[in-house]
């Protein structure tokens, strides 16, 4: 059983998804960021966090990563050419696509006040837009990133659909808006989220 520290409405997310990829059983623990139960395990405060036995590992990528190394799922062996061209589209998803979701999420909510640059926003769209291009190029005709098979990019670029169609960025068409629907539509995608859900008191 994996404990995972964190929010549903959150990068915990890609983590919860991952499990039930794997038909693993998880459990969760409601924690905002900043919050006293995450600075427990994280001096950092971000969230999400994975509580195996006695051990916690953080980072939502760093976790899915070990959850598929360990259980031979959703991934390429370490060391192989494909796991590098797999690590390369998880890079290009973080390097792209969620930071640009990041820069404008932190100048609405997560930074101080004189901090925050609210029209930071519409180069975050740019970044975006320009992302899903350079994904349309990337992606050809296959149905996930690395061809027939979801692995983990694939659930790093389907939370990030998710955000940024929460955050108005607007849904592409043609390949990268059809990929999108493919990931945002899985089954287990949507198990996770209505799961994590049932363990966050109602207000």
């Amino acid at each position: 059983m994996y404990t995972v520290i964190g929010h549903p409405n959150s990068r915990a997310g890609r983590v919860t998804w991952a499990l039930e990829e794997m038909g693993l059983e998880w459990t969760l623990t409601p924690a905002a960021p900043q919050s006293d139960e995450i600075r427990a395990v994280n001096p950092g405060g971000k969230i999400p966090a994975l509580r195996v036995d006695d051990t916690v590992i953080i980072d939502s990528v760093a976790i899915i990563t070990f959850l598929a190394d360990r259980h031979g799922a959703l991934t390429a062996p370490a060391g192989t050419t494909a796991r590098g061209q797999q690590d390369s589209f998880t890079q290009f998803a973080c390097d792209e696509m969620d930071a640009s979701l990041w820069t404008a999420a932190k100048s609405r909510f997560a930074l101080p006040e004189e901090q925050r640059v609210p029209a930071i926003k519409d180069t975050a769209i740019w970044e975006w837009q320009r992302a899903c291009r350079t994904l349309e190029t990337r992606l050809g005709d296959r149905t996930f990133v690395m061809g027939d098979e979801l692995t983990l990019p694939d659930i790093v670029i389907g939370h990030c659909a998710g955000w940024a169609n929460a955050a108005k960025f607007g849904w592409p068409d043609g390949p990268v808006g059809a990929y999108f629907d493919r990931l945002t539509s899985r089954p287990a995608r949507k198990r996770a989220f209505k799961k994590a859900l049932s363990f966050v008191p109602a207000d």
